[in-house]
């Protein structure tokens, strides 16, 4: 008879892993409230940077949420939910405790690197260290795994978990997993105040953050820059940094259309617990941003597969991103200037 522990555990499909991993693990912890939408517009993971002196997968470093890790922490911490996290110098350690963590009950989720993700298809597999799944069982020395963006659960063996948790490069996730350390009941007022906290966070970290690069500022000043890549860079380079900004926006998670889609989502869901219809106003802003970020990702497709290159195209391109700005500043603006009761 089989002795290793396979936990009672819901499989859930998300839009993006991080969102999915968080609304798992706090639903099968008890929180029946949470979902997608809400998890990510309580953590304020709504977010864009640009910086270009960094690089990853020869391109400058473009992200369109908040750094991996927050989501699952400013969620827990807006609804008063103890966590453990934990990171590791050892492979051997970061086994046992994983183990141990099973052996007691607790699904975990772990951040991984997607290269080496067997099950993931050829073309979605490159060096990306950022990937979130749910850990919920072992089996015959393999381990189940729930990984949001899949439709179905997945087994990896012990090498092949192994080798994901410990990927190397930029953001390697060192073994880390993290669970909430116990099963919570959350209360509908402890919702409506971490939405209301959720909310405040992303306009700061969107309207006022320091520097050129991030939030609204930083769509800005990319667009800008943008119009100046085929002169500067080439356009051979030109249209990889491009390539970059697209599969960043499309193929890591949701990327900058889909998250926008979500952040309108989480604003009507929001309305649900706080019945002031500026939301559902503003949460129709977010959706034509989303709209517009995929409309610039077709235009910067064209132009990194060669189909059009002309300086006109990255002054439309650059236009795109200005519009988008101006769009995602009058709805943060908007939500700043919401009389909460």
């Amino acid at each position: 008879m089989n002795s290793e522990p396979i936990l009672p555990f819901k499989h859930i499909q998300a839009a993006h892993c991080e969102n999915g991993v968080t609304m798992s693990l706090l639903k099968n912890a008890g929180v029946q409230q949470i979902t997608e939408p809400l998890a990510f517009g309580i953590g304020a993971g709504l977010f864009f940077v640009y910086i270009p002196l960094l690089t990853i997968n020869n391109g400058p470093v473009i992200a369109f949420r908040t750094l991996p890790g927050l989501i699952f922490k400013r969620t827990c911490k807006a609804l008063n939910i103890p966590v453990v996290r934990k990171k590791f110098r050892s492979k051997e350690a970061a086994e046992q405790f994983l183990n141990e963590c099973l052996a007691a009950g607790h699904p975990v989720g772990c951040q991984v690197g997607v290269y080496y993700l067997p099950y993931f298809p050829k073309e979605y597999r490159f060096h990306f260290n950022a990937h979130n799944l749910i850990v919920y069982g072992t089996e015959d020395g393999n381990y189940m795994v729930s990984d949001p963006v899949m439709e179905h659960t997945n087994i990896l063996t012990g090498y092949e978990l192994e080798r994901v948790r410990f990927a190397k490069g930029a953001l390697a996730p060192n073994g880390q997993l993290y669970y909430p350390k116990e099963n919570t009941i959350v209360t509908d007022d402890q919702v409506k105040r971490a939405i209301k906290s959720g909310i405040k966070k992303n306009v700061r970290n969107m309207l006022t953050l320091a520097g050129p690069i991030t939030g609204v500022n930083g769509i800005r000043y990319t667009g800008k820059r943008i119009k100046k890549w085929r002169d500067n860079l080439g356009l051979k380079k030109a249209g990889l940094y491009l390539a970059q900004l697209v599969r960043m926006q499309e193929e890591i998670g949701t990327g900058g259309g889909g998250f926008r889609y979500i952040y309108g989502a989480f604003l009507q869901e929001a309305h649900g617990y706080i019945p002031n219809d500026d939301l559902l106003e503003i949460s129709q802003t977010f959706t034509a941003s989303g709209d517009l970020w995929r409309t610039a990702a077709v235009q910067a497709a064209g132009i990194y597969k060669g189909r059009i290159g002309s300086q006109e195209d990255f002054n439309i391109m650059g236009d795109y991103l200005l519009e988008i700005a101006e769009i995602e500043k009058k709805a943060f603006t908007a939500l700043k200037n919401i009389k909460w009761q």
